[in-house]
């Protein structure tokens, strides 16, 4: 079945597919495609029709709103193309077709049935049948019952059924016992994929970017809305110079859908309806208060809730999505607006409601007013440092649009930003600085808009298209706000960095060195440290890098700032001080979490992750990866999100497990690609290699990590880091010569940073595995044992201890072989590391054990049991599994079912014990 052109929905189009196979082979079946308007439903139907093929007699029907109170109209449409047929029937059955095929029915219904049963049977011995029914809840009533009769009865006929009906719709139970295909709204790419199809190509720019990401966002991963979008954009909007459309176009079929929802309700509903719709969302008290005010009885409550316009949660309501409401908005008349804002203005009468009750009273009066505005930025700025953020740039935004100064009502709009992007609102950040409109002379502000949307489009868009944003925004910034200056050419070498653009991050260095910074403090002190280590690292300077990083790690405690401590916390990294990383980690992700700022926490969760897989610990899930990825992805910061993929795939693949690496892999490709990550491009090139090492497989991965000259990775310092897996895979494939080579250049790292533990380690395997002789070779292992354990690094150790044992067995040493064997073997089964713990069992065989007893049960575990296992043993309940690995609760609960029956054990308790 072709996919090309219905993106996002492969699994859904898998399942149907399977259906079809399943029907070729004599045995049909039925699925009841169900989603909201506008999600796709019809075009899975017509992907079906396609994948069928001319291998299939295909017969369809469609649910017209004329024809609903017309009995057996869908079934006459579905029918005809098999009237020739109906004379072979039994008299009874071809009766009661007859009838219906001739406008006149009077059949018994079950007689009916039974015939349709029995034509669709005669129909598909010569070939299968498929037969599809779109929008079923505008079918007639007999008809969908009928055909939903006939679809529960193909299974040993070569039938293959598909409905598709509109969530919310009343179906009587007419589909009860038909397996129902949940079509959710399309992830983000795939709605970007959609839009490129829709306008015949990319678009580009920034431009092109911002209007892609409100499209995306208005349309709530519906195609349809997207194509109603693309299809009315200007060429305004489509060049930059005009703003992004805010709701579907008047001739929309959504939004005429949501229309007559709207105005077929009570007048009552309808302003409950409008009033949230002006407030986004409403707490119960509030909502009493505006019955109680406006008259809205019981009768309304109802019609409302019904409507699917709205949706009622916990103590309060919100509208369904930002495509209803702005649709609702936009067909709103003044009036009905001005009703909302003066309902609302008299219901929101706590003190803490204070700014959204002032926001509605002027918008009642519809005229800019500075006095307002000005009580409006007050309790922005309250908000803002008590880190509520998500209200404090909505207040920033509503005291700008009452403000009448041109300066001031820039701020104003450029607090309201910063806050929105401090929220977690990227796009609401961009809408925001959309508004910007400094003069031409008003440099600093211009500069600072630079700035903030340079930013954004690190983590959130493309790192190299933010690259000379923030350059040039430095630059302006130089002469008036040098410390501004000096946070946005560290947030242009993250970027250049992120892109794998090293020469940019030499540039951007000099151009930090050569400000003009008053008595710097020990964060300036600290970026600039960072900036120079970087620096010095690319050219090779590696003892200069050291003492830079070295000063930079220093000053990680001493600062506030979450992206300065996550800094720190790199540099630590770069020195192989696991302690210290780890400690300027967590208090990077803690600043970030108690200041609300969510771009700084998912920033510091990207460099925790970094540098918990870069340390060489257990390869189990790393919570900071997971809570990372679930941020980004909430906050949209794409960036960020595909790190994460990229670090949890090099994770798995540490770990030997090949199906999670190939999964996630499969996610981060594209995005990676597309957006030019090149740093997560190298990490998730790095995971195959290490996928092919733990399966035995050193040709393939040394082909892989081949340094420049070969197919190696395009990121230097995930070069460098890398470089202990090439050389392994070129010792096993007998390449001792370029093994060598790449051995120089990491040692050289190695002793510039002054020869930590966990660095100096892998240098010792390296020696080892290079060593001509054993007793060369034994002496380097053991002193990498000793080395991985002062850097708590278990599973480096347990990896040199597999390769030392290989060496003692091929020099006849198996005794001694058995013992290093079955120490790695104890690691590996305690983290679920299959293929690994496969080559240790068969080392160990090789060195005369034959029946290696299990250091644990963990053995009997696929790997993520055995990680989910872990987590339950260390008192995390299901839930909170769940979120780390993205997974359901019940999901979590099937696999730890399945744990204990394979550990013998009945309880949580006896998994700690069996852990510990």
């Amino acid at each position: 079945m072709a996919h090309e052109r219905l993106h996002g929905r492969e699994r859904d189009l898998q399942e149907i597919e399977a259906m079809l196979d399943r029907a070729r082979d004599g045995h049909g079946g039925a699925l009841v495609a169900a989603g909201d308007a506008g999600v796709g439903r019809t075009a899975l139907l017509e992907a079906a029709v396609r994948g069928a093929g001319t291998g299939f007699r295909v017969l369809g029907t469609t649910g017209v709103p004329g024809e609903t109170g017309v009995p057996y109209t869908g079934l006459h449409r579905l029918l005809r193309p098999l009237s020739g047929q109906v004379a072979q029937l039994p008299p009874a059955h071809r009766e009661a077709l007859a009838a219906i095929l001739s406008g006149a029915p009077r059949a018994e219904p079950f007689v009916l049935f039974t015939a349709v049963c029995e034509l669709l049977g005669r129909a598909a011995r010569k070939e299968p049948v498929l037969c599809w029914a779109d929008d079923v809840h505008r079918l007639d009533a007999g008809s969908l019952e009928v055909l939903a009769f006939a679809a529960r009865r193909v299974e040993d006929e070569p039938v293959a059924v598909l409905f598709s009906v509109r969530d919310g719709e009343p179906d009587a139970g007419a589909l009860d016992g038909i397996r129902r295909l949940r079509l959710a709204p399309l992830a983000e790419d795939a709605s970007r994929r959609v839009l490129r199809d829709a306008l015949g190509g990319d678009l580009d720019g920034s431009a092109g970017g911002d209007l892609t990401e409100e499209i995306v966002d208005l349309a709530c991963g519906r195609p349809l809305a997207i194509r109603e979008l693309a299809g009315a954009l200007t060429s305004g909007q489509l060049s930059g110079a005009a703003p992004p459309p805010r709701a579907l176009p008047p001739s929309s079929s959504l939004r005429a859908l949501h229309r007559r929802r709207y105005r077929a309700l009570p007048s009552g509903a309808r302003r409950l309806v409008l009033m949230t719709v002006a407030e986004e969302w409403l707490g119960a008290a509030t909502m009493e208060r505006a019955v109680q005010a406006d008259g809205i009885g019981d009768g309304d409550l109802d019609a409302a809730r019904e409507s699917g316009l709205l949706r009622f949660e916990g103590d309060g309501v919100t509208v369904r999505n930002r495509l209803v409401r702005s649709s609702l908005w936009a067909d709103a008349t003044r009036e009905e607006r001005q009703d909302a804002h003066t309902l609302l203005a008299g219901v929101l009468v706590q003190e803490w409601q204070r700014p959204r009750r002032l926001w509605h009273g002027a918008a009642v009066a519809g005229e800019p007013d500075d006095g307002l505005a000005a009580e409006l930025a007050g309790a922005a700025a309250a908000a803002r440092r008590a880190g509520r953020y998500a209200d404090s740039w909505r207040m920033w935004q509503r005291a700008a649009t009452l403000t009448v100064e041109h300066g001031a009502r820039t701020d104003r709009y450029l607090a309201a930003a910063g806050d929105a992007w401090a929220s977690g609102r990227s796009r609401r950040a961009r809408a925001m600085l959309r508004q910007v409109r400094p003069r031409g002379s008003d440099g600093t502000r211009i500069a600072r808009a630079a700035a903030l949307r340079g930013e954004i489009e690190t983590a959130a868009g493309s790192p190299a298209a933010a690259v000379p944003v923030l350059r040039d925004a430095a630059e302006r910034l130089a002469g008036a706000d040098a410390g501004a200056a000096l946070d946005a050419l560290m947030w242009a070498a993250e970027a250049a960095d992120a892109s794998g653009d090293h020469r940019a991050h030499l540039e951007i260095a000099e151009r930090a060195r050569a400000l003009d910074l008053p008595a710097p403090g020990p964060r300036t002190e600290l970026l600039l440290a960072h900036l120079g280590g970087v620096a010095a690292a690319i050219r090779g300077r590696y003892r200069e890098a050291a003492e830079r990083f070295g000063h930079a790690a220093r000053l990680g405690p001493d600062v506030a700032d979450p992206a300065a401590q996550a800094w720190a916390a790199l540099a630590a990294l770069a020195l192989g001080d696991g302690a210290r990383t780890r400690a300027l980690a967590a208090e990077a992700v803690a600043s970030a979490r108690r200041s609300g700022d969510a771009p700084a926490e998912s920033f510091a969760l990207v460099a925790t992750g970094r540098c918990a897989v870069l340390l060489g610990h257990p390869p189990a899930p790393i919570t900071a990866c997971h809570d990372g990825l679930r941020l980004a992805r909430a906050t949209r910061l794409h960036g960020h999100a595909t790190e994460q993929l990229a670090t949890l795939a090099l994770t798995a693949a540490f770990n030997g497990d090949e199906a999670r690496t190939r999964e996630l892999l499969e996610q981060l490709t594209g995005t990676a690609d597309e957006r030019g990550l090149a740093r997560a491009a190298a990490l998730g090139s790095w995971a195959p290699a290490c996928l092919d090492l733990a399966a035995d497989r050193p040709a393939d991965a040394a082909a892989r990590l081949r340094l420049p000259g070969g197919a190696g990775l395009a990121h230097p310092p995930a070069r460098l880091l890398a470089v202990p897996h090439l050389v392994e895979a070129l010792v096993r494939t007998g390449e001792h010569e370029p093994a060598a080579g790449a051995y120089e250049h990491f040692r050289r790292w190695v002793d510039g940073i002054g020869s930590p533990p966990g660095p100096e380690a892998l240098g010792r395997r390296c020696l080892a595995l290079l060593a001509g002789c054993d007793d060369e070779a034994e002496e380097h292992f053991t002193e990498a044992l000793r080395l991985h354990e002062a850097a708590g690094a278990v599973f480096e150790l347990a990896r040199t201890e597999l390769l030392f044992g290989h060496r003692l067995r091929r020099g006849r040493r198996p005794r001694a072989a058995r013992e290093h064997l079955r120490a790695a073997l104890r690691v590996f089964e305690r983290y679920g590391a299959a293929p690994w713990t496969a080559q240790a069992r068969a080392e160990l065989r090789a060195a005369g054990e034959t029946a290696p007893r299990a250091a644990s049960g963990f053995g009997k575990l696929t790997a993520q049991q055995a990680h989910i296992a872990r987590m339950a043993a260390e008192g995390a309940t299901n839930r909170e599994i769940a979120a780390r690995l993205l997974l359901s609760p019940r999901t979590i609960d099937h696999h730890l079912r399945n744990v204990f029956t394979r550990l013998g054990i009945r309880s949580r308790v006896e998994l700690a014990r069996l852990i510990r």
